[in-house]
Formats: C-alpha cells, structure tokens, sequence
C-alpha cells in the first residue's frame, strides 16, 4: 500500500480517536450528572415516603427515577461502545507497528551482517583507493557515511517505535479494564432498575385500588387548576390593557407635538389623539402593542429559547405540558397549562429573564404567584409560600423571587411555570435550557 495512503489512514484515524476522546469526556460528565440527579432524586423519594397518604406522588417520584436510571444505562452502554472503538483502532496502530517493527528489524539485521563482513579498515580503504577518480573517492567516502547515518537512523527508528508499541500496549491494557469496569457497572445498574421496576408494580397495585378516589382527587384538582388559569389569563389580558394604554398616550403625545409644530387646531389634535388610543385599545386585550424598548426585551427572549435557566435550581419535571393519560389510568386525561417541577423543600423559585413584575398574586392563603413581562411574554411562577419581589419591580436573570410552597399532605414541593406570548400558551420544555 502507497505511503501516502497509509499516512491518510493514520491521520483519519488520530482524528477519529481525538473526537471520541471528547465525546467520551462529555458522557462521563453527562452521567455525572445523571447519578446526582438520582441521589437527589432518592433524598426527595425517601422524604415524600414518611409524610405522603396517596401513593400517587410517590409512584410520580418513582417513575422519575426509573427513567433517570435507563438515561444511566444508556449513557454507560454509549461509554463501553465508545471505549471498543478505542480498542479496536489502538489494536490497529499496535499491529500496524509490529508488522513496521518486523521489516524494520529484518532490514536492520541483514545490514548487520553485511557491514560484519565488510568490516575490516583495510577493505574499507581499498573501496575508496581503487576509485578511478578523486570525486569518485569523495562520493564513495560519502555513501559510507549515509550508510553508517541510515544504520543508526533504522536503529532509533526501531526504539521510537518500540517505545510507542509500549505506550500503546498500556493504553489498551487500561482501555479492557475500563470497558470491564463499566460493564460490571452497568449489570449493577440493570438489576437496581429491576428492583425498581418491581416496586413500581406494587405502587400501581396500591394505586387501583383506589381508582375512584384518585379519579375524583384528579378531576377536583383539574377545577382548581383551571380557575387559577382563568384568573392568571384575566391579569394577563389587564397587563396587556394597561402597557397598550400607556403605548397609546405615549403615541398621542408625540402625534400632538407633530401636530402642534405643523399648525393643527387644538380641536383636531384632540381628535386624532382619541383615535389613536381608541385603535389602540380595541385590541388593548389580546396582544401588547409593543414600544421600541419592549420588542428589544422581546427579541432578546425569542433569542434564548432553548437555553433559558429552570426557574429553580434543581429537580424534575413531575408533570409536562398539555393534555395526557394518567400514568395508570388511560381513560383519565388531565391539562396542565405549564409543566411542574417537584424540588427539596425549602427551594426558591428564580426569574428565567430579566423583565418587570406586572402582578403578585395571592391564590389561596398558602399559595401566591408572580407574574413577570418580558415585552409581550410572560413568565408565570405559581405555588409559592411567600414572596421577595413587588409589582413594578425589575428583576435579572435567575433573581430569586419566592420561596416554593411545600405540601404539609404530601411533603411534596412543587412549582407550576408557565409561559404565554400575550394570552396564548406556549410549551416551557421547548424554553428551558435541557428540559
């Protein structure tokens, strides 16, 4: 094979190694943070589990874990795939120089003893007297010293190469007891997934016994969600009035001054700075009439969707956005305008962006809401104990604003978020930063 296409497979090779290097560095962190993720997640089970009636919540709980557990699997089976990948190419390079070694080796050894037999100085002077000229003598004087260069070059060339098949050796010895370890891991993983599983059954059995009561807890549930909704929909609709009020007699008054200037009658600018706010106000419910200073926050948003913080610092998503089957229950479908986000007891919840608090609402004596713009979206952060922000304040970028209620029934703690472009709901999961 031509050496410029061995030299091109070594390169391809090299790079193939170098991007699976990080791409195995990036699944070690990955699964890092996954077997926190289920630590933290077990902390919260094992909590739950001393103050929790229904076994709904826990089953909730459980179901995160289970899932958390497969993304492990899956993330070590990708680690051993990875790491065989790496074998087999540095078994290649290992074979690759021991099939260099061995005509390097023969090579050196016939040149050996040819330079054995043609030792002697005599035999050596008389090749370069019986040159018929004296630049032939000077090119003979010359070869034998490529010649002598060349033998030691073959043997450094032998050590660098035997040294590299010891570097290599080593590396595979290190990779087989890697790729060993993670299978050993990743048998203990399957088994702990199993024995969770069969919890999981037990759960479900517990939970249908009580179907029509978890059915009835479901559908009351469902009520209350969705008159909070109607009540945040109606502040959302009067915070849209109120900024299209404000944009409109802004307009006005500069229509005003341009009218002044050119000379119009004080009748007629009164006139047309009615019509302004008038044409304003007639879709003053549904969509902001955004300012200059508004469409940038609004822009800037936009920008960030799918790298926007979670508004808490950690925990998982117990309840996803829209219409779906109860769990266990095919023929009972539940709404959620949000997606809500079970944490420890004691989290706060914190701003997604930066943007002006337009309502703190109190839903319950327990349970308060904020209500944050950014142009014409709005975040909203629901199930709070207690509240750190005000209506008009400016918040930034992952500002705590309240602390999360925990559920004295339950032990649960729980957070709804929600985001809405003027009055139309929009999915969090597709927002939030690896949701």
């Amino acid at each position: 094979m031509p050496k410029f296409l061995l030299s091109l497979i070594f390169i391809a090779m090299t790079s193939l190694m170098w991007s699976q290097s990080t791409q195995q560095e990036k699944l070690e962190e990955r699964k890092a943070q996954i077997q926190k993720e289920i630590r933290e997640n077990e902390a919260l089970l094992q909590s739950v589990k001393k103050k929790e009636k229904s076994a709904v919540n826990v089953f909730m709980i459980q179901t995160n874990k289970i899932k958390l557990k497969e993304k492990l699997i899956n993330t070590t089976e990708k680690q051993t795939k990875l790491l065989s990948n790496d074998m087999y190419i540095n078994q290649m390079k290992i074979n690759k120089l021991n099939r260099e070694l061995a005509v390097l080796k023969e090579d050196y050894s016939r040149m050996i003893v040819k330079s054995y037999k043609s030792r002697s100085e005599q035999s050596r002077a008389m090749f370069i007297l019986s040159s018929n000229s004296f630049l032939q003598a000077y090119k003979r004087v010359q070869y034998m010293k490529q010649y002598t260069n060349y033998r030691k070059l073959q043997g450094e060339e032998i050590q660098t190469k035997s040294n590299q098949l010891i570097v290599y050796n080593g590396k595979l010895n290190v990779q087989k007891t890697a790729k060993q370890k993670l299978i050993v891991e990743n048998e203990k993983e399957k088994l702990s997934l199993e024995k969770e599983k069969k919890e999981q059954e037990k759960l479900v059995k517990t939970i249908k016994k009580d179907k029509n009561k978890i059915a009835s807890d479901i559908k009351k549930k469902q009520q209350e969600a969705q008159a909070i909704d109607r009540q945040i929909d109606r502040l959302i609709r009067e915070a849209i009035a109120e900024a299209n009020r404000k944009a409109a007699e802004e307009a006005a008054m500069k229509k005003a001054e341009a009218s002044k200037k050119a000379g119009e009658t004080k009748e007629e600018t009164k006139t047309r700075a009615k019509a302004i706010v008038s044409s304003t106000q007639a879709m003053s419910s549904s969509r902001i009439v955004l300012t200059a200073e508004a469409k940038i926050l609004a822009d800037n948003f936009r920008a960030n969707k799918g790298k926007l913080p979670w508004p808490v610092e950690k925990g998982f998503v117990s309840l996803p956005y829209g219409d779906q089957k109860h769990p266990q229950f095919s023929n009972l479908m539940v709404h959620n305008s949000g997606v809500e986000i079970t944490t420890d007891q004691g989290a706060t919840a914190r701003a997604v962006f930066g943007g002006e608090v337009t309502s703190v609402i109190v839903l319950s004596p327990v349970n308060k809401a904020v209500l944050i713009q950014h142009g014409d979206y709005f975040t909203v952060y629901q199930n709070l104990s207690s509240v750190y922000v005000n209506k008009g304040d400016k918040v930034s970028i992952k500002q705590s604003i309240g602390k999360i209620r925990t559920n004295g029934d339950t032990g649960r703690t729980v957070i709804k978020f929600i985001i809405k472009q003027n009055t139309t709901y929009d999915n969090p999961a597709s927002w939030l930063f690896n949701m």
